[in-house]
């Protein structure tokens, strides 16, 4: 739901530090984007500190973290990624890794290619769809065939992504038929990213489901970047409730598990003080009552705990890892 903000008074609450209004907050939906921080390694553990609402996440890569190795895969699902293109077309380094995985975890989902329509240097895996049609017969689809559910590649927000769905499917097809029948490259959920507005991030969802219909949804980025703080918990609160009441949506997680000062979506849309303390969004991210904090107290140093009335927010930092949009 937006915030309601009645002139004086709420904007006196604000400058207090009172948590504005919460969307919902509880939802099994809900993941972690995890970007592992080595300055403040306890910022790691926050998110699978009780109570927390999350129960997956993703790495980027397709090796669990050993910060959660203590969580049961039943409790806070690893899903492994195939960030982009191996040293060669050929390589099935991912589909070896996970086979091995699964003997010692249940691993039911598997994601693909990161933004593979977008630069190296804003994160994305820049991959030619021919060869990314390669990678994904040789890797992909062997997991399916062994009941691992794949979702399509995670392309950026922009026109381009759906252009390049186009051709990796159509090249797909032909490397998967090789000549004969007809065949094409299957997949079990969709999956995107969106950096900006309600509005535009509604719409893209619709683009999505109108060009593959009877498929569910991830939302594996998202997040309003670099705007101020009212109008960053009024996107976060309004997206979580559309996500959470759409059937489609099967999971989401937010881009902002670090600390405002190293966040290269702008400090609002952290969920983490600089001083590693939860913000409101972070808080209600993970099913708490808001805390009161604002993304940008703190000195980016200290870290520690931290109590009030409703809830404990832990100390911590983050940023790191492939994939970080910068």
């Amino acid at each position: 739901m937006l915030h309601q903000f009645l002139g004086g008074a709420v904007l006196g609450m604000l400058c207090l530090g009172v948590p504005a209004t919460a969307g919902p907050l509880a939802s099994p939906k809900r993941g972690l984007a995890f970007t592992p921080n080595t300055s403040f390694p306890q910022d790691n553990t926050i998110w699978t500190t009780k109570p927390s609402d999350l129960t997956w996440y993703y790495n980027y890569q397709p090796n669990p973290s050993s910060d959660f190795e203590s969580v049961p895969q039943s409790e806070f699902e690893f899903v492994p990624m195939l960030w982009g293109t191996p040293s060669s077309p050929s390589d099935t380094t991912f589909l070896e890794t996970v086979k091995k995985l699964k003997n010692k975890i249940n691993i039911t989902n598997v994601l693909s290619f990161n933004e593979p329509d977008g630069p190296f240097k804003y994160g994305g895996s820049n991959m030619d769809p021919d060869v990314a049609a390669e990678v994904w017969v040789r890797n992909l689809e062997p997991l399916r065939a062994m009941g691992i559910r794949v979702g399509l590649p995670a392309c950026t927000g922009a026109p381009s992504g759906l252009a390049w769905l186009k051709l990796f499917l159509n090249s797909c097809s032909k490397v998967l038929s090789n000549g004969g029948p007809t065949r094409n490259c299957t997949f079990d959920f969709v999956t995107l990213h969106w950096y900006g507005g309600f509005e535009g991030l509604a719409s893209h969802m619709g683009e999505y489901s109108a060009t593959f219909p009877n498929k569910t949804m991830w939302i594996t980025e998202y997040n309003l970047d670099h705007q101020d703080l009212m109008s960053t918990q009024s996107f976060y609160n309004t997206s979580a409730e559309y996500f959470d009441r759409l059937d489609f949506v099967e999971r989401y997680s937010l881009f902002g598990a670090f600390r405002s000062h190293v966040s290269n979506v702008g400090p609002n849309a952290a969920m983490l003080s600089s001083d590693g303390q939860l913000t409101d969004i972070g808080a209600w991210y993970l099913g708490r009552e808001g805390t009161g904090v604002q993304p940008t107290s703190g000195d980016g140093k200290s870290g520690g705990f931290r109590s009030s009335p409703s809830m404990m927010a832990l100390a911590g930092a983050v940023i790191a890892a492939a994939a970080f949009r910068f």
